[in-house]
């Protein structure tokens, strides 16, 4: 396993545990609001992942 796909799986599972607080903050705004910032902020990271390399 490389490097890549090991940074990859973590960031594929801050994701999903993004997901996982979006779900249990519903209806408590500030929750929903720091779970959403957090999972944008895990998606900008992953940014990298998918762009080609020049």
């Amino acid at each position: 396993m490389t490097n890549n796909q090991i940074n990859f799986i973590g960031w594929i599972l801050f994701v999903l545990s993004a997901i996982g607080f979006i779900i249990a903050s519903v209806g408590h705004f500030w929750a929903m609001f720091g779970s959403v910032f957090f999972l944008v902020a895990c998606l900008v990271f992953m940014i990298p992942f998918f762009r080609k390399d020049d």
